[in-house]
């Protein structure tokens, strides 16, 4: 797709109905992030505008929810989870910043719009992408006490890093042959795919669930059972993305399509084929919807998230 073609004015995407549900929550969401990404003494504006444009681009704003109704779930409120959930939201786009540059998955669309690096540069575009990952650091920090800031700090550390997020990265360069190399015999390609995106999805996902419920001061126990609904439906989100990118649309999405079958990438559809990949979609979003079912009606918001991941066309 041409760069000309990508800055032209788009029809806006249809708003699911589960982001109009949970309006008083996204614009909580966004109203913090549009403060926490101001100018701050000192900053570059070329990388602060980078920051901004990636961050407030329009999304779903699916990870920061999700620590907002985990805290709901656990103490029937989201107020204090707030700066929990912008912090996620910043990791999650760093993410989104670093993988769509040319050396990585290479992608010139995102949330509808040009990707960081082409509406700026590759170098911004990575300096904008590393200073996220410290401003959720530091919004942490500053926003709770010191306990409960370094629970929060671990669990975002230890999520994006080596083991889970950056490391499922690599292991998806990997399955493509352009990180090391790798062969997957048939019958592990599952296995191995799974393995890939309980890190590089799932593990963010997982995250935000986890970070809700320590704000909200969650019980071990509690937290098991988000950790449990997180795994599902992040494998179910992720089997889901293949799906569309195989019958989904631009306009759709705000993303390129079908451009990981032509890059030949392990995908859901191509080791399950797309009714064996929905069908699994089902059943993980039922195992979701289980584990949460202890915290009854303050869940609801978690159950209606996890039936929107099932039925979304974006």
């Amino acid at each position: 797709m041409l760069l000309a073609e990508m800055g032209r004015k788009k029809e806006p995407m249809e708003v699911p109905q589960l982001l109009i549900d949970l309006t008083e929550l996204r614009q909580a969401i966004d109203g913090a992030l549009e403060n926490y990404t101001r100018d701050a003494t000192g900053a570059p504006q070329r990388l602060v505008g980078a920051m901004r444009y990636s961050v407030l681009a329009p999304g779903k704003r699916l990870r920061p929810l999700l620590t907002l109704l985990a805290s709901q779930a656990i103490s029937g409120n989201w107020d204090a989870a707030i700066p929990a959930a912008c912090a996620i939201e910043f990791i999650h786009v760093y993410s989104l910043i670093h993988d769509d540059l040319p050396s990585m998955d290479d992608d010139d669309l995102r949330r509808g719009q040009p990707t960081c690096h082409r509406q700026y540069d590759e170098a911004t575009a990575i300096l904008a992408g590393d200073s996220l990952q410290m401003l959720a650091i530091e919004v942490l920090c500053k926003a709770y006490d010191c306990e409960l800031a370094a629970k929060c700090c671990e669990i975002v550390a230890v999520s994006a890093g080596r083991q889970w997020l950056v490391g499922g990265q690599a292991d998806d360069l990997a399955a493509e042959g352009r990180y090391g190399q790798v062969e997957i015999a048939n019958e592990l390609r599952f296995d191995y795919l799974k393995s890939i995106h309980r890190r590089k999805t799932g593990a963010i996902i997982e995250a935000s669930l986890r970070l809700g419920g320590v704000v909200a001061s969650a019980s071990e126990a509690q937290i098991q059972h988000l950790c449990e609904y997180g795994q599902a439906l992040g494998l179910a989100f992720q089997i889901t993305d293949d799906c569309l990118d195989v019958d989904g649309t631009v306009e759709q999405l705000g993303k390129q399509t079908r451009k990981d079958s032509t890059h030949g990438k392990l995908t859901y559809p191509r080791v399950l084929g797309l009714e064996g990949s929905r069908q699994l979609v089902s059943e993980l979003i039922a195992n979701a919807c289980q584990a949460v079912s202890s915290f009854g009606e303050t869940a609801a918001g978690l159950v209606q998230i996890a039936r929107f991941v099932e039925q979304r066309r974006s």
